[in-house]
């Protein structure tokens, strides 16, 4: 049997644009991953209560970066069609109304972190030792979020159009400010004070400013296509803005569910204990870094089917989705090696307790089936689903199976039942599997496949 040259020819087009596109972003969220590794193995140094004071504040810059993700996954269903349809003046209009949203939201984080510590640390935690430490953290890192919400907007609007280095250059120069002021503020070096968990606070906020800056100058440049402009924040697009918030409302009310289901895990792991609370930060660092390359793989789908659909070829985006399904389920098994392979290094390495030593042991066994459960889904969900403008399915299916599955039996399972921490986590970190067989059948049915470009 021939094989069709025309065919051959695509196969490497394609797979050198998933390249081109994956390999970058793989970077970036390995940079991300490292900065948040950093401070997890620096202030680990300072034992179980700072450790767990810092990971539970950053549950409210969490919440917040992924109702960021939520506006632009919504923003890419329509930029990277409009991409592939060659209109930039609809993209510019697009990053304008996204960057509108995220400045309100990120204004609501700053004051609701400045001005209620405390009661957001409570939220996540009964220790007071960990509120205090937390409370330290959050008010500093809190000054960060308004340049946070320009920096993420117009970067994942930059991948929705193609343009992936720039985000490595900033990431990859936050990454080295980010751990070079990490030990030199947390352990005073060279002369300066030793504010521990203030310290980590205080090189964050500087990475996040310095991230900001490198944008605002590129935004000005000659070398990118979609130029941020004041004028685009200020204008008013009905009909774009009526596709977006048709597109974007259930991404961001997709992400908001999800992200308030890790922060509900995490709340209910916080009442278990801060052995608990520093074993999962681990562990989510571990899974963090074993799915750096999947969601890479889920953004180069968002951005390679948004393209194709939205310059009309149906059939080519149907094929490329099925490549990019069997690319996941590769990358996802890899995922599962990486997390068995680190798990004896993480256990001997971290300078945790006995107890908290044993749980992170347990954990690491869970996220070794959970990695690639998130691979899968997260390709089918943020990528092939949302190209099309498929945005309330994902809406649907999180809050079913976490909300209605995983958090509720979790919370049940811990607080009414009683049971041990081990089969809580278990229970906790169930919603991916039950997501499968749902992401396959809407995955079949071909609903996700449209074009939404006027």
């Amino acid at each position: 049997m021939k094989t069709n040259s025309t065919d051959l020819t695509d196969s490497r087009v394609f797979y050198k644009s998933v390249f081109t596109l994956v390999l970058p972003m793989a970077l970036q969220n390995l940079i991300n991953v490292a900065v948040t590794s950093a401070d997890v193995m620096m202030l680990g140094k300072l034992g179980d209560t700072v450790l767990s004071g810092a990971s539970l504040a950053g549950q409210v810059q969490y919440i917040m970066t992924l109702i960021f993700f939520g506006i632009t996954s919504g923003s890419a269903v329509l930029s990277a069609q409009y991409w592939g349809k060659n209109d930039v003046d609809a993209v510019e209009k697009i990053l304008g109304i996204a960057l509108k949203f995220s400045l309100i939201i990120s204004v609501i984080f700053t004051f609701i972190s400045i001005a209620f510590p405390y009661q957001c640390m409570s939220l996540f935690s009964n220790e007071q030792p960990v509120i205090e430490e937390g409370v330290k953290y959050l008010r500093i890192l809190s000054v960060s979020y308004i340049f946070t919400s320009v920096t993420m907007i117009y970067l994942n609007i930059m991948r929705s159009v193609e343009r992936v280095i720039i985000s490595t250059v900033v990431y990859l120069s936050s990454l080295i400010c980010n751990i070079t002021l990490n030990w030199l503020l947390i352990f005073g070096k060279f002369g300066l004070p030793e504010l521990g968990i203030q310290g980590a606070a205080v090189a964050t906020c500087i990475a996040r400013i310095m991230e900001f800056i490198i944008v605002a100058v590129y935004s000005k440049s000659k070398k990118t296509p979609v130029h941020f402009r004041i004028s685009n924040i200020l204008k008013n697009d009905k009909l774009l803005f009526k596709d977006f918030l048709k597109y974007s409302l259930p991404v961001m009310l997709n992400e908001l569910a999800w992200g308030a289901g890790g922060a509900m895990n995490t709340l209910i792991m916080g009442k278990l204990g801060e052995t608990v609370v520093s074993a999962n930060a681990v562990a989510q660092n571990v899974r963090q870094l074993a799915t750096v390359v999947a969601f890479g793989i889920a953004n180069a789908t968002a951005i390679m089917l948004g393209k194709v659909i939205g310059s009309g070829e149906l059939k080519k985006a149907e094929e490329y989705s099925k490549r990019f399904v069997k690319l996941t389920l590769i990358v996802g098994a890899s995922a599962t090696l990486i997390v068995l392979c680190v798990r004896p290094v993480m256990i001997q390495f971290m300078e945790l307790s006995a107890q908290a030593e044993e749980y992170l042991g347990i954990m690491l066994l869970v996220m070794s089936y959970f990695v690639f459960a998130q691979a899968f889904n997260t390709t089918m969900v943020v990528g092939v689903f949302r190209s099309g403008g498929d945005t309330i399915f994902g809406l649907i299916m999180d809050i079913s199976t976490m909300w209605g599955c995983s958090i509720l039996f979790g919370a049940l399972s811990a607080f009414v039942f009683k049971l041990s921490v081990p089969l809580v986590y278990i229970i906790l970190m169930s919603d991916e599997i039950i997501k499968i067989p749902l992401s396959i059948y809407r995955y079949r049915s071909k609903k996700w496949l449209r074009n939404v470009t006027r």
